[in-house]
């Protein structure tokens, strides 16, 4: 590839993570904290609590920043395949509706998760370096 080509790519990337970031940060996170009337709602017919909505905003909402943060984007975007999981789950097994959002934006997720593999695994390889006892 490239240097032109490779460049393209990271901004695509980059366009792509600021996009789900703005979703995830000022419409789905905080309609799920807030208590949009939707949201109440379609937690409520999931039948798991409303604890469940302020988690899945709450972790929304992290996992939004955390695509922003470029050491971090690779674990957001993992952390979000998670949520986004659910959703599928939930949309089909109790909300029988439509999953193809809850599915472009799993596969948006798991797209940054790929590109940014590389800085996932060294994350958590300084994180296992740190959290190893000394004198092994």
């Amino acid at each position: 590839m490239d240097r032109t080509s490779a460049r393209i790519g990271a901004i695509a990337l980059w366009a792509l993570q600021i996009a789900l970031a703005a979703a995830f940060i000022l419409n789905f996170g905080p309609g799920k904290v807030f208590g949009s009337e939707q949201a109440v709602q379609t937690f409520a017919d999931i039948g798991a609590g409303q604890w469940l909505r302020y988690l899945t905003g709450a972790l929304e909402i992290a996992g939004g920043i955390g695509l922003l943060i470029p050491r971090l984007s690779g674990l957001a975007a993992l952390g979000l395949a998670g949520v986004m999981s659910g959703a599928v789950l939930a949309e089909i097994l109790f909300l029988d509706a439509d999953v193809l959002v809850p599915l472009i934006l799993l596969a948006a997720v798991l797209t940054i998760a790929w590109f940014r593999r590389a800085r996932t695994v060294a994350l958590l390889g300084r994180l296992q370096r740190t959290s190893s006892p000394v004198g092994r």
